[in-house]
């Protein structure tokens, strides 16, 4: 079977943002044609990532949360305990994928996802994650280095939102937020993520998948 065709997934618990970042950084400078792509699952310690458009306008009021700046798309976003984070470590180039194809994968993913759960949501052009009654429920953020992504999508599930209120969600004022814990009863995460997965798995196209939990 083809490296192309093969998919390691971690799962890793609850992990700081920043070293975490670094570990994604240092996989993609360091893979190679024979590398297979990785996808990891987690969720972060409270943190505010700022995106190279990031302006700091839509910092209001972090107070004791971090405010990261990183090298994905996209402005301020909030991650914390109780959202799932799925970062996409997939060689584009030779999946012969651009960086619409892959958003357009997580998103269809999320709203195919949140359709098994009963729940209706929707991707926009104009601003890119998913929402559901006009509140934002996933946000989306990558980057592309030597054919190559990083970085991913962050859906929340049972978490607190006050921090969102702190900031203009990726820069939009008043933008509402919402989670799966008020839309539907919360599934066990390890379905949810095993059903995410699946459907990121079958969009994408890998035929053998592997699970970890470890990072190197």
């Amino acid at each position: 079977m083809s490296i192309n065709e093969q998919v390691l997934i971690r799962e890793l618990g609850i992990e700081p943002y920043q070293p975490t970042w670094e570990k994604m950084q240092a996989f993609t400078a360091e893979r190679d044609e024979s590398t297979r792509d990785e996808i990891w699952l987690l969720q972060h310690e409270p943190v505010f990532t700022q995106g190279q458009a990031g302006k700091a306008e839509h910092l209001i009021s972090t107070g004791d949360i971090p405010v990261v700046q990183v090298d994905r798309g996209g402005q301020v976003t909030y991650h914390g305990p109780g959202q799932l984070i799925v970062y996409l470590l997939i060689n584009l180039r030779r999946r012969k994928m651009g960086v619409r194809e892959i958003v357009d994968v997580m998103e269809k993913s999320l709203v195919a996802l949140l359709a098994d759960y009963g729940i209706d949501a929707y991707a926009k052009p104009d601003a890119p994650g998913v929402y559901v009654n006009d509140a934002k429920i996933a946000s989306l953020g990558l980057r592309v280095r030597r054919g190559c992504s990083f970085h991913g999508l962050a859906l929340n599930l049972d978490m607190d939102l006050e921090p969102f209120l702190r900031i203009n969600p990726c820069g939009y004022a008043g933008m509402q937020m919402t989670q799966l814990a008020e839309l539907t009863e919360m599934p066990p995460i390890n379905q949810l993520m095993k059903d995410l997965v699946n459907h990121l798995v079958n969009k994408i196209g890998y035929n053998q998948v592997s699970f970890t939990d470890v990072l190197e």
